[in-house]
């Protein structure tokens, strides 16, 4: 196996790194612009402030559970780079409406402005579930066997690190300049999409089922039925479910209880993204190239203990004065900072180590014609699941959770994620043994 880095010089893997990079980048650019914008412009309520969140989070989602099966079955029948090319041709408009919502409210159309942004999300969301299959199918089909571990853990950490830079950028630049930024990168995406490198259908021809839900049926019960497969998309689900608690509560908690300004909102999502990247570079590292659970559960469990410490940690916090927010140079000089951007990594980096090794296995586990049905089928299920976490966030919030308590409700669902780990572990070491040597 080639050191993973060195996939970031090949032609076959390259250009859909920088596609997916940059697409995830102006995803989270627009997001974490129209989040904050929000957050401390235009809602001054806590739990109204959550509930916008988890409305985007669950419009962002819902294109996942409508249309995943038809991105799958497009992408296993046609050439996944030509799908691409037609993905990336779709952002640059998708980016005018967002653009468009964002110069809309800041010169005073507030409700106007939050439909167009709201229609942007959801359309994003599409855009996600199209490209989605096509960046971890496209990697057995372009990449030897031994290397898709490592480009896949590659994808991931460029993932989060793109979704570091958009979180930071965010926070420091106003709404003129994020909405010129968002449609020049769609244009560069556009340009890097067309350098991905054929990959045709693999496989006989596949009849194409346009209804998205008995063909999101029939595509959940061909895959489901796999137990390994079963097992690893429900403890990704758990991930999922549990990142989305995360993104809905997070902006609320750092305004509200962490007292924070914008960029200090921004440098903690940002702390995510990173502790992300270093999991998925730990993970392989630890694995060596090798596709397994084994490191699963421990680490989702960690990560479980991380989240109950964060959650003891900023109970503690000293707020800043009414009508005050602390700044970058306040918020590290409190005493307590150091400890909340540590424990915010470590939730990061065992969440990274937990998940990255299950999408590799997805990929690997089926026949190569039928790889972008299994992530479709993926999708649908995790989206699903994160739209239930986003329904029952709005619900507990309404009922006076706080944003600290609900992170019980996390490190408790850590646990779930666990067991279902060491389940598919178990499952992989049957399969393993029952294979002749």
């Amino acid at each position: 196996m080639i050191n993973a880095l060195g996939l970031l010089k090949r032609r076959r893997f390259l250009p859909l790194f920088c596609t997916q990079f940059l697409g995830a980048f102006n995803d989270n650019l627009f997001k974490q612009t129209m989040v904050l914008f929000a957050t401390y412009r235009i809602f001054n309520d806590a739990r109204v402030e959550q509930s916008f969140n988890a409305l985007a989070t669950g419009l962002s989602i819902l294109p996942f559970i409508l249309f995943s099966a038809l991105a799958g079955q497009l992408a296993d029948a046609n050439d996944k780079a030509r799908i691409t090319r037609i993905v990336k041709t779709a952002e640059i408009a998708i980016m005018l409406v967002g653009a468009g919502g964002l110069l809309i409210a800041e010169r005073g159309h507030t409700q106007l402005g939050i439909v167009l942004m709201l229609a942007a999300v959801f359309l994003l969301g599409l855009h996600s579930t199209f490209f989605g299959p096509i960046k971890y199918a496209i990697l057995p089909q372009h990449l030897a066997a031994e290397d898709v571990l490592g480009g896949t853990g590659l994808v991931e950490a460029g993932t989060y690190l793109a979704i570091l830079l958009g979180t930071i950028l965010a926070g420091y630049i106003g709404i003129d300049e994020a909405a010129v930024a968002v449609l020049l990168i769609a244009g560069i995406g556009w340009f890097t999409g067309r350098q991905v490198p054929p990959a045709p259908r693999v496989g006989p021809r596949l009849a194409i089922d346009g209804n998205p839900f008995t063909s999101s049926w029939r595509l959940i019960g061909a895959t489901l039925h796999i137990p390994r497969l079963f097992l690893a998309i429900c403890a990704i689900s758990f991930f999922w479910t549990i990142a989305a608690v995360l993104i809905i509560i997070f902006p609320s908690l750092v305004r509200n209880v962490l007292t924070t300004t914008p960029v200090v909102a921004s440098l903690f999502t940002a702390t995510l993204s990173v502790g992300i990247a270093i999991g998925s570079v730990v993970i392989n590292t630890l694995l060596r190239g090798r596709i397994s659970a084994r490191y699963a559960p421990g680490s989702v469990i960690l990560m479980g203990v991380c989240v109950v410490l964060f959650s003891l940690v900023v109970r503690t916090w000293e707020p800043a004065p009414a009508g005050h927010l602390y700044n970058w140079s306040e918020f590290i000089a409190q005493p307590r900072a150091a400890l909340v951007l540590l424990t915010l990594l470590a939730i990061a980096v065992t969440g990274g180590m937990f998940v990255v090794p299950l999408y590799a296995f997805l990929t690997t586990t089926v026949e190569k014609d039928h790889t972008a049905r299994t992530v479709a089928a993926n999708n649908v299920v995790n989206s699903a699941a994160m739209a239930i976490g986003s329904v029952a966030v709005i619900g507990i919030s309404y009922a006076g959770v706080s944003a600290p308590d609900l992170l019980f409700l996390v490190a408790a669902m850590s646990l779930g994620a666990a067991w279902l780990a060491w389940k598919l572990h178990r499952a992989c070491d049957r399969h393993a043994r029952a294979q002749p040597a």
